[in-house]
């Protein structure tokens, strides 16, 4: 599976545009992942904020990330149009009977392939070499567009997890 991502994001968005990701419990199948570009499509064409259209951009990456941008150079993103985001997320949440807000799942790069991990786990899964510090990790907060180009997916080692496992610590 090719992992790069980068082509996909919108040069023309401000290195400062704000990004939300949302990753699923599951990776979605294809005709739900058709559904869901869809209906992100349809959500970013009418994305406001206070009557102004808001510039933004949403996709789902590697079936199972779905990645929201909003330019604010052009409009400030307010909490209504924020709101909306997170209805359209929990729209989705619904109708594929999946949890987009579990953030105490963690998703790693393992061969090729992304694999989740619950957070009470991970110290685990290092001692039993499922993971190391150098296995790609999904830093999924990651905040502004410069941020997702440098920062979402990074050796665990470079991560804020890196400080919160106590086997790394010891190492």
């Amino acid at each position: 599976m090719n992992f790069d991502y980068r082509e996909t994001i919108p040069a023309d968005f401000h290195d400062t545009s704000r990004v939300w990701i949302y990753q699923s419990s599951r990776l979605f199948t294809i005709p739900e992942a058709f559904q869901i570009e869809d209906m992100l499509k349809a959500f970013v064409q009418k994305w406001q904020s206070h009557g102004t259209p808001v510039k933004g951009y949403a996709n789902l990456l590697y079936g199972q990330f779905i990645i929201l941008i909003a330019d604010e150079t052009a409009t400030g993103v307010s909490g209504c149009s924020t709101d909306s985001s997170v209805r359209v997320i929990k729209q989705i949440e619904e109708q594929f009977g999946v949890n987009m807000f579990d953030r105490q799942m963690l998703a790693f790069l393992i061969k090729d392939k992304v694999q989740l991990l619950p957070m009470a786990q991970v110290n685990y899964a290092i001692e039993n070499n499922y993971i190391n510090t150098d296995t790609l990790y999904f830093n999924n907060l990651v905040s502004t567009k410069n941020e997702l180009l440098d920062k979402w997916i990074i050796p665990v080692k470079e991560s804020w997890l890196a400080s919160r496992i106590n086997t790394l610590q010891k190492a």
